[in-house]
């Protein structure tokens, strides 16, 4: 099939709840889904809050060599070469200055730090604890040391706040000095003002000579939500924040229920 007569050219997944199940595997039916799509020419990038380094052994067990958004939108990881394309760095200042209003507003926070590049670390200070893929590794250090070397972002909890009435609170009184996202379960996140996952998408997408309303994205949580305003075609998964579900063009069933492939074997026609 030309790709001239695709419906899509093509396939932004997030990682996390979206292609990942809750066992952070990938079903045999999505994989088959996925490489029947690309076999009609059709590309699939994947699209993730997790830094590169957290991404990095997903992409090597399933196989994944091309080009990744990663951290955000902060990093364009090439998969197959191990290799950082373009990096983000927060500004540490600004990072002090914001967690400091916000801690002003709400009280006490635990806070980790994604160190930059391929190799950084993310470093925990006091109390923080990972909620999500808990596999990853994380370090323990002092809260003085949290940003004693270049981040891509911090992440943020707070011991009686929602994740979502953390997110307000950071952004009502931090939103002009950082961006503030709700990625999933105990991940607020602290980001270079206006990167977003669309910053990083549009990058990858035009290396790849593919525009935007050529593009089908599945994802979610909020942090999904610019995503899918760039794409031509957003799909939230059954297990979606009510937040993407209401931008979304359509919801499909959950991660766990093999979404992403339920969408792509009718929109490309597979499976008879």
């Amino acid at each position: 099939m030309s790709t001239d007569a695709l419906p899509y050219r093509l396939v932004a997944t997030d990682l996390d709840g979206t292609l990942l199940t809750s066992a952070e595997n990938v079903s045999a039916r999505t994989r088959e889904a996925l490489g029947a799509v690309t076999a009609l020419g059709a590309q699939h990038i994947i699209v993730t809050g997790r830094s590169a380094g957290w991404t990095r052994p997903v992409l090597d067990e399933i196989g994944y060599t091309g080009i990744a958004v990663c951290g955000q939108g902060a990093q364009v990881y090439d998969a197959g070469a191990h290799k950082l394309l373009t990096s983000v760095t927060l500004d540490r200042q600004l990072a002090a200055l914001a967690l400091a209003k916000i801690e002003a507003e709400v009280g006490p926070l635990a806070v980790a730090a994604n160190q930059d590049g391929l190799d950084g670390e993310v470093v925990a200070g006091p109390g923080y604890r990972l909620r999500i893929a808990t596999g990853l590794p994380v370090r323990q250090v002092a809260a003085e040391q949290l940003l004693a070397a270049p981040v891509s972002k911090l992440y943020i909890q707070h011991p009686e706040l929602t994740d979502d009435q953390l997110a307000e609170a950071a952004w009502s009184v931090a939103g002009q000095l950082v961006g503030v996202v709700m990625a999933g379960d105990g991940i607020v996140e602290l980001l270079p003002l206006g990167l977003t996952k669309a910053t990083g998408l549009s990058l990858a997408a035009h290396r790849l000579g593919v525009r935007a309303a050529e593009t089908i994205a599945f994802g979610d949580m909020p942090n999904d939500i610019p995503m899918f305003r760039w794409a031509g075609h957003g799909v939230a998964m059954g297990n979606a924040h009510e937040q993407l579900r209401a931008v979304a063009d359509e919801v499909t069933v959950s991660n766990d229920e093999d979404g992403v492939a339920v969408v792509l074997d009718r929109v490309f026609g597979l499976g008879g």
